[in-house]
């Protein structure tokens, strides 16, 4: 089995988000130094030619795939079409330019979202197409495990050495912090961060917010001249007051959550131990516990340090019941989780917190 060496030319394909940043520092802290980025616009991954012409150009010896459409359960079941179309482009592109151009090994990161509504829990890596999708993600989903397929049947077919990893939710630095698009613990923190500002009548620290991170539903140009009174009433539309903060769904679905930099040493370690000969065609990569969404919230809010009330809208859709990856494979393969949630957490909500200072 080829080792990457530290001088070894690393391309990491979305490398300014939450993934893709985190393993940016992983290889980094690690010592590897010939790492290749390039952003959009300047390189359209859904665009066939500009990766080849990359792939070409750069001629990578090991590329870690991190790039992809993401979004929570709004923007999965509002932007269904970009959503397939986008993240299938990438795989597609991306995947075969790093077999033509002869890449040594490649890591496609896909989700958890890959297996059925319904199954077993927790969620053993060969449930995958055993059952009917979630459908409020099934577009992205199938984009992701046709991305597996992609990785296994080049394997098969041209001996490459392709392998996927499983993350469960994701959190940490570099998260989307939109809520129209944000995943469940990012857009618990954001909001419960606005509702304390909201509450301290910090006005001037909420327009600090406004200006890092778009807010989304169509609010982002009223913001520019909002005055004080506005910003109340804009909130208000969102569910944060100064005495609460309205979440969708009812609170009591299970899910696991693993700290980005978490996902990021593993992704790291199984690159430079593991051919795909040992992992097969997937591996899970989570913590093995799960939590409820209502005990999440009270997680964030505490640490915050909002003093509010929470209120549930039933109305909005829960998703998935429970989404707990079974991780025995991983574990065999000599690699747990080090962050606790609790942990994970606090660090998630300062970083936050300074980027606003």
């Amino acid at each position: 089995m080829m080792s990457m060496e530290k001088k070894s030319k690393i391309y990491i394909a979305g490398h300014t988000g939450l993934v893709g940043s985190a393993i940016v520092r992983k290889l980094k802290e690690k010592g590897y130094s010939n790492l290749i980025v390039k952003e959009y616009p300047a390189l359209d991954l859904s665009r066939q030619q500009s990766v080849e012409d990359f792939f070409n150009t750069e001629k990578p010896d090991y590329v870690f795939l991190a790039a992809a459409k993401v979004g929570g359960i709004l923007a999965n079941n509002t932007y269904k079409a970009d959503f397939i179309y986008d993240n299938l482009a990438i795989a597609m592109n991306v995947i075969h330019a790093a077999y033509k151009s002869g890449v040594k090994k490649l890591l496609n990161l896909g989700s958890s979202c890959i297996y059925p509504k319904l199954a077993t829990q927790p969620l053993k890596e060969e449930y995958l197409l055993s059952d009917y999708l979630e459908p409020t993600n099934e577009p992205y989903a199938i984009a992701k495990i046709a991305a597996i397929k992609l990785c296994r049947y080049f394997n098969e077919q041209y001996g490459t050495n392709f392998i996927s990893l499983m993350p469960t939710n994701l959190y940490g630095p570099n998260d989307n912090f939109n809520l129209e698009t944000a995943h469940v613990l990012p857009s618990f923190i954001r909001k419960f961060y606005l509702a304390k500002l909201l509450s301290e009548k910090k006005f001037n620290s909420i327009r600090k917010d406004f200006a890092s991170y778009r807010l989304g539903f169509g609010y982002d140009s009223e913001i520019m001249n909002a005055n004080d009174e506005a910003i109340i009433q804009l909130l208000n539309k969102l569910g944060i007051t100064p005495e609460s903060v309205t979440l969708w769904g009812t609170g009591s679905p299970y899910r696991e959550f693993l700290y980005v930099d978490d996902l990021a040493d593993a992704a790291v370690y199984l690159m430079e131990n593991y051919d795909y000969k040992n992992i097969g065609e997937l591996v899970n990569v989570g913590t093995g516990t799960d939590t409820t969404i209502r005990e999440i919230a009270s997680s964030v809010k505490i640490v915050i340090g909002f003093d509010g009330k929470i209120q549930w809208d039933p109305s909005k859709p829960d998703g998935t019941p429970r989404k707990l990856l079974d991780v025995s494979r991983l574990n065999q393969l000599n690699w747990k989780a080090k962050i606790s949630l609790e942990e994970g957490v606090r660090l998630a909500i300062d970083w936050y917190a300074d980027k606003q200072k």
